[in-house]
């Protein structure tokens, strides 16, 4: 027998790569575990929806996909530590797995709204229940590092709303999930952290708290300056929110950071990369990008994606005017359909997340 990998499996692609196509295939796409990747099957898995329903129901993956509306929406997962490097070198020191600027995949998903699986099951919570109320995801079949399975929650309110596209995930480009990415049913939740996306789902739990699993209580925390260690960090997690929104952003793949670049006859260098919108906010309507430490900024052109939507990154390109000399810092800005721009500077946090 294969001998088993001894660590969760993460990677990330190289950045220039990741943005050369609009969807991500299947196999160019981050990695983010907790724990080793299962071994389940099609026909025997089920996903169990319980809690404050009014019926509990136990689906196989063929009820999912053959006994509910399928729905397509593509859309970026991005890691919650996604360009954790930055800040780790940029700002100060953090906490956690190294991730550069590609734990994030723009690829399309099918499968039943998770609104349309609850309605069938029936929310038995009275109104004032349902305001703070929450749907828990779970995964059983896979010990993690940190705890015994792996869980997440989102709010009641955006798991019913239509337009919010949170799918029981059975498909990825048009072809069923892999087993690094969730076969044979995951959660896909446009805009929240990929956190909660949680991969080879069997448990669905309507209930009025937040998920109790490690991850969600103990992890992917925008922690306030003042936690700087373990020790000062533990008095903040039971009273910070866990990440749901993750927030505009945009990255720049060309060019790569320390490499040489010539200037064409105009004295411009193309520069390309990503950008994604803040929450539900998208999508991303303006991407900026200066040489002079954002005296002037110079729009860049957004590329047009088939199927892009809110929910979807943008891949943008400029030719920018940059004066010859060795050091030059570019940057590049995004905002979405909101307004939200991003930041110079993200706040920095112990786990270097958002």
């Amino acid at each position: 027998m294969p001998e088993l990998p001894e660590e969760p499996l993460n990677r990330e692609p190289a950045l220039q790569d990741l943005i050369s196509s609009f969807i991500t295939p299947i196999t160019a796409g981050y990695d983010r575990n907790h724990g080793m990747l299962p071994e389940l099957d099609y026909d025997t898995h089920r996903v169990r929806i319980d809690g404050a329903v009014k019926r509990s129901l136990e689906l196989s993956a063929s009820d999912l996909q053959h006994d509910f509306e399928q729905h397509d929406v593509v859309c970026a997962l991005q890691c919650a530590g996604n360009r954790r490097h930055t800040m780790r070198v940029k700002i100060k020191e953090v906490q956690g797995i190294d991730w550069f600027d590609a734990a994030v995949m723009n690829c399309k998903w099918t499968g039943p709204r998770l609104k349309d699986v609850l309605e069938r099951a029936g929310i038995s919570l009275d109104a004032s229940e349902k305001d703070d109320a929450h749907v828990a995801f779970a995964c059983n079949s896979a010990t993690c590092q940190e705890d015994t399975w792996y869980g997440a929650s989102i709010s009641l309110s955006r798991a019913l709303r239509e337009d919010a596209d949170v799918l029981l995930a059975l498909k990825m480009n048009d072809r069923p999930l892999t087993k690094e990415h969730g076969y044979p049913v995951r959660i896909v939740t446009p805009g929240i952290a990929g956190a909660r996306a949680v991969k080879w789902l069997d448990h669905i739990t309507v209930q009025t708290r937040e998920s109790e699993n490690y991850y969600m209580q103990h992890d992917y925390k925008v922690l306030p300056p003042e936690a700087t260690d373990a020790e000062s960090a533990s008095k903040f997690w039971g009273v910070v929110p866990p990440v749901q929104n993750m927030p505009v952003n945009s990255s720049i793949a060309t060019p790569s950071e320390g490499s040489t670049v010539e200037r064409d006859t105009s004295g411009c260098v193309t520069v390309a990369g990503y950008a994604l919108p803040s929450g539900d906010d998208g999508p991303v309507v303006k991407v900026e990008v200066s040489a002079d430490d954002g005296e002037s900024w110079t729009e860049a052109e957004l590329l047009q994606g088939k199927g892009e939507g809110k929910w979807s990154w943008k891949l943008w390109k400029c030719q920018l005017s940059v004066t010859p000399g060795k050091g030059k810092i570019v940057y590049s800005r995004a905002t979405d359909a909101a307004g939200n721009t991003q930041p110079e500077r993200s706040q920095w946090n112990l786990r270097g997340v958002c």
